[in-house]
C-alpha cells in the first residue's frame, strides 16, 4: 500500500465535498460485500475478513452517504419547486402558492441544514479512512469541490438568509431573485459534484505525475468527461421526481384526511395536481436519460453492464433476465425468468448483438454480481412504478377525478419514500457496479484506503450510526410534523 502523503495544505486533499451542502454527494470508494479485500488483522490477535479495516471503511463510507443523499437529492429539488411557487405568487397572486411557500420554507432549511452536517462528515472519512486516495486524487477533485464551493455555496449562502428572513423586508422582485439563487446554487452544486463523481467513472484529461498522483491537463475534459452530461441529467431528474412524491404523498395525505371543506383543501390539491404534472413529466424523461446512461456505461464500464444483466459468459442474443438468483461461485443464474434476445437489442440495437460477460474480464476486475444485479432491478421497477403512477393520475384529471380517487391517492402516500428507495439503488449499482475500482482501471480501492486498524473504523462506525439516528431522525419527525400541518395553518383535520 501507498505510504500516505498530506495535501499541499497539510491536510488531506478532500476527495468529497468540503461543504457538502445540498448538491449532489460525491462518489467514494464505495461499499463492498465482505471478503472482497484482503484481511487487515489488528495488533495481536486476527480480525475476521467480514472485520477488516478496509471492509468496514466502505460500510462508514456507505451508511454516511447514503444518509447524506436523501438530504441532498430533497433539497435540490425543493428549492426549484420553492421557486416556481414563489414565481406563480407574483405573476398570479394565487393565495395557495404563497401559503405552500411558507409550509415548506422550514422543511426546506431543515433538509439544507442536515444536507450540510451530513455532507461534512465525509470529508474528514476521506482523510482519515480514505488518505491515499485523497492525496493520489486530490490535485484533480480537490479544486473541483474548491470551484464547488466558491460558486455553488457561496450563491446559497448569500441568498438563503433573504429566504428565509427576508419577506416583507425586502421588495417582491429581489425576495423572488433571492429564491432563484438558491435554485440555481443547488443546480451548480449539483454540476461540480457529478463531474467529479464522473471522472471517477470515467477519468479523463489527466496525467499521472512522479508521486503517482492523478494531476490535471485538460480542465475541459476532466469536467466534462465521457459519463458526466448523462450523470448530471439522469441524477437532476431523481432528485426531481423524488421530491414530486414527497409532495404528492403530503397532498394526498390531506386529502384523505381532511373533509371537502377542511383548512388547507386547496392547498393539498394544488400540490397533488403539481406534484403529478412533475412526474409526467419527468419520468417518461428519466427512462430516456437512463437509456442513454446505461450505454454510455456499456462503452465505459462494460463490467458493470454485465453484472446488471447478470451475463456471466459473453454471447451473442443476450437477454433481458427479469428475475434470477446470481450465483457468482457457479457462474450461473438459477431460476432464470428471461426475454428472449431483448438485453442485446436494447444494448447493441440489434437483437443477436454480442454483449460482453463477466468471462472476458479477468476475475480481480469483476464486480460483485448479486447486489448490482438486484439494485438495478429495484431501481428499474420503482422507475416503471412511477411512470404508472403518472399515467393514473392523467387518466384521473382527465375524467375529472384528480381530487376524488381515494385509490389513487392512497397509492400516493405509499409512494412518497419510492423516490429515496430508487435513489439509494441507483447509487449502489452505479457505486459497487465500479468495484474493485476507485478510480475506474486507475485505483483499486484496496490500494487506496489509510492504513489504519479495524478497531479504530468500527469504533467511529459505531460513533456514527449513535450520534445519526437520533439527530437525523429527530429532523426528520420536525419535517413530518412541520407536514402535518395543513397548508392554511393549523394541523390538518383527523
Amino acid at each position: 500500500m501507498s505510504t500516505t502523503r498530506q495535501g499541499r495544505n497539510g491536510s488531506p486533499a478532500p476527495a468529497g465535498n468540503p461543504r457538502a451542502g445540498p448538491g449532489v454527494p460525491p462518489s467514494g470508494p464505495g461499499p463492498t460485500p465482505a471478503g472482497d479485500a484482503p484481511g487487515n488483522a489488528t495488533a495481536g490477535e486476527p480480525v475476521p475478513e467480514v472485520l477488516d479495516a478496509l471492509t468496514l471503511a466502505r460500510a462508514q463510507f456507505a451508511f454516511t452517504i447514503s444518509t447524506h443523499i436523501l438530504f441532498a437529492s430533497l433539497s435540490l429539488g425543493l428549492a426549484s419547486w420553492m421557486a416556481v411557487l414563489e414565481g406563480l405568487w407574483l405573476w398570479r397572486r394565487d393565495a395557495r402558492c404563497r401559503a405552500l411557500f411558507d409550509v415548506w420554507k422550514p422543511v426546506f432549511a431543515t433538509v439544507f441544514g442536515m444536507g450540510v452536517v451530513s455532507g461534512i462528515v465525509m470529508s474528514y472519512e476521506f482523510g482519515t479512512n480514505w488518505s491515499v486516495f485523497s492525496d493520489r486524487t486530490g490535485p484533480i477533485l480537490g479544486p473541483l469541490m474548491g470551484y464547488e464551493v466558491l460558486s455553488a455555496f457561496f450563491l446559497e449562502a448569500g441568498f438563503l438568509g433573504v429566504v428565509l428572513f427576508g419577506r416583507g423586508r425586502v421588495g417582491p422582485r429581489v425576495y423572488f431573485l433571492a429564491v432563484l439563487m438558491v435554485a440555481a446554487g443547488t443546480l451548480l452544486s449539483s454540476f461540480w459534484i457529478l463531474a467529479a463523481n464522473s471522472w471517477m467513472h470515467t477519468p479523463a484529461g489527466h496525467a499521472v505525475n512522479a508521486a503517482g498522483q492523478f494531476v490535471p491537463v485538460d480542465w475541459w475534459a476532466v469536467v466534462f468527461n465521457p459519463s458526466f452530461p448523462y450523470r448530471l441529467v439522469h441524477m437532476v431528474l431523481a432528485a426531481y421526481l423524488t421530491t414530486a412524491f414527497v409532495v404528492g404523498a403530503a397532498g394526498a395525505w390531506h386529502l384523505r384526511r381532511g373533509g371537502p371543506d377542511s383548512p388547507g383543501r386547496d392547498g393539498a390539491r394544488l400540490m397533488v395536481s403539481m406534484a403529478l404534472w412533475m412526474v409526467l413529466a419527468t419520468a417518461p424523461l428519466q427512462v430516456l436519460a437512463g437509456d442513454l446512461h446505461g450505454l454510455n456505461t456499456l462503452d465505459h464500464q462494460p463490467a458493470k453492464i454485465a453484472a446488471v444483466e447478470g451475463l456471466f459468459q459473453t454471447r451473442h442474443g443476450a437477454p433481458l433476465v427479469l428475475f434470477a438468483l446470481p450465483d457468482a461461485a457457479a457462474g450461473t443464474l438459477r431460476h432464470a425468468v428471461e426475454i428472449p434476445r431483448l438485453a442485446a437489442l436494447i444494448l447493441t440495437h440489434d437483437p443477436d448483438g454480442l454483449v460482453r460477460g463477466l468471462d472476458a474480464f479477468p476475475a480481480a476486475d469483476r464486480p460483485p454480481v448479486a447486489l448490482v444485479f438486484w439494485s438495478f432491478r429495484a431501481m428499474v421497477g420503482i422507475g416503471i412504478a412511477m411512470v404508472a403512477v403518472a399515467l393514473w393520475g392523467l387518466a384521473a384529471r382527465l375524467r375529472g377525478r384528480l381530487y376524488d380517487s381515494p385509490a389513487l391517492h392512497r397509492v400516493l402516500v405509499a409512494m412518497g419514500p419510492s423516490g429515496f428507495v430508487a435513489l439509494l439503488a441507483g447509487w449502489i449499482t452505479t457505486e459497487v457496479g465500479r468495484q474493485p475500482w476507485a478510480v475506474q482501471g486507475l485505483l483499486r480501492v484496496a490500494d487506496a484506503a489509510s492504513p489504519v486498524e479495524a478497531a479504530a473504523v468500527a469504533g467511529s462506525l459505531g460513533l456514527f450510526v449513535a450520534v445519526y439516528l437520533p439527530v437525523f431522525g429527530a429532523g426528520v419527525y420536525y419535517v413530518l410534523r412541520r407536514l402535518a400541518m395543513a397548508p392554511g395553518g393549523g394541523e390538518a383535520a383527523p
